[in-house]
C-alpha cells in the first residue's frame, strides 16, 4: 500500500513510527499526542489507518486501548509485529555512573523495570519513547537518562549508554492497523485467519463458561481472551477475544452462532491475516 497515510501515536523515532515504516515503507506518518487521537485521525478521514500498540510479549497488554477500540467505529484490518530493543540514552559526555533518573513510555519502564531497580534509578512516565528522547535533548542534564530506539538517539543526538537496556531478549510488541472501512477478507483455505470481537455474557449463572463451550465443542481454538470493565462501572465485564479462524469456516460459523445466544452486545473488530510471526513463533502463539 503506498503513500498510504497513518497515523499513531508518539514522535518520530517511538516504536510506533518503527511500526509504520516497517509494515507500510511508502506510508506517509502522523504524529499523535495520544492513542485516542490517532484514531480520531482515522475516523474523521484525515489519516487512512492508526497503527496501535495491543501488547507487549514483556509487559503484556496496553490496558488503555481495550477501554477506546470497542468505544470507536473503526474496524481491524492487519496485525504487525514488531521487534522492541531498548537502549539506555543520555546527552553527549555522560554516563551510567552519572544517571539518577530515567523516563520513557510507562510500556517501556516496565519492560526495563529490573534493569532500572539495578540501577537505582527514580524511573518517570511520559507520553511516548521517543519523545523522553527528545526533551532529554532539550533538558541537557548529565544525571537524567531515556529509554528510547536507536533511531531516536540518531535522530535527536543522544548517546547510546546501554544498547540492550530491555530485561528480556526477543522483545516484540504486537500491533493492531485501524480502518475506518471495513475489509473481510475472502476465505482462502490455504491462508490462516484471526476474528477479533468484544461481548458481555447475559446475566445467568455459568454465563462465561456457557458462551465459550461452542468453541470447544466445535474444535475452535481461541488465542485471545481478556477481561475488561467498562468504564463508569464495577459491575459489567467486558470480553475481547481473538479465534482462530474465518467466519466463513463450518465450525467457527457454529461457535459463533452459540456465543449469540447466551452472549449479548457482540461486535466483530475484525477479520485478518494472520501475520507472518506467528508462524516463527508458533510455540508461543
Amino acid at each position: 500500500m503506498n503513500d498510504v497515510v497513518i497515523a499513531y501515536q508518539g514522535v518520530e523515532g517511538a516504536y510506533s513510527y518503527l511500526a509504520c515504516k516497517n509494515a507500510f515503507p511508502q506510508s506517509i506518518t502522523i504524529a499523535c499526542d495520544t492513542f485516542e487521537n490517532a484514531m480520531k485521525m482515522v475516523e474523521s478521514g484525515t489519516a487512512q489507518l492508526a497503527m496501535i500498540p495491543f501488547e507487549n510479549s514483556t509487559a503484556g497488554r496496553v490496558e488503555e486501548i481495550y477501554r477506546l477500540i470497542p468505544r470507536m467505529e473503526l474496524h481491524i484490518v492487519e496485525e504487525h509485529f514488531q521487534p522492541v530493543r531498548h537502549c539506555l540514552l543520555g546527552i553527549k559526555g555522560s554516563s551510567i555512573e552519572g544517571i539518577v533518573s530515567v523516563a520513557s513510555h510507562p510500556q517501556a519502564l516496565a519492560q526495563c523495570h529490573m534493569n532500572i531497580t539495578k540501577l537505582g534509578l527514580k524511573a518517570e512516565a511520559k507520553f511516548d519513547t521517543a519523545g523522553s528522547a527528545r526533551e532529554l535533548k532539550t533538558l541537557n542534564d548529565p544525571t537524567r537518562a531515556a529509554i528510547a530506539s536507536q533511531i531516536a538517539a540518531e535522530l535527536y543526538g543522544l548517546e547510546i549508554l546501554n544498547d540492550d537496556f530491555g530485561d528480556y531478549r526477543g522483545n516484540v510488541t504486537r500491533f493492531i492497523v485501524l480502518d475506518k472501512n471495513e475489509h473481510i477478507p475472502t476465505y482462502d483455505v490455504g491462508k490462516h485467519y484471526i476474528t477479533s470481537l468484544v461481548f458481555q455474557v447475559r446475566d445467568i449463572p455459568a454465563a462465561l463458561y456457557k458462551a465459550l463451550g461452542g468453541f470447544a465443542t466445535n474444535g475452535v481454538n481461541l488465542i485471545k481472551l481478556e477481561s475488561y470493565n467498562q468504564m463508569g462501572t464495577l459491575h459489567v465485564s467486558h470480553f475481547y477475544l481473538d479465534i482462530n479462524g474465518h467466519p466463513d469456516e463450518k465450525a467457527l460459523h457454529l461457535a459463533l452462532e452459540e456465543l449469540r445466544y447466551f452472549a449479548k452486545e457482540i461486535k466483530i473488530l475484525g477479520i485478518y491475516e494472520k501475520h507472518p510471526y506467528r508462524s516463527s513463533m508458533a510455540e508461543v502463539f
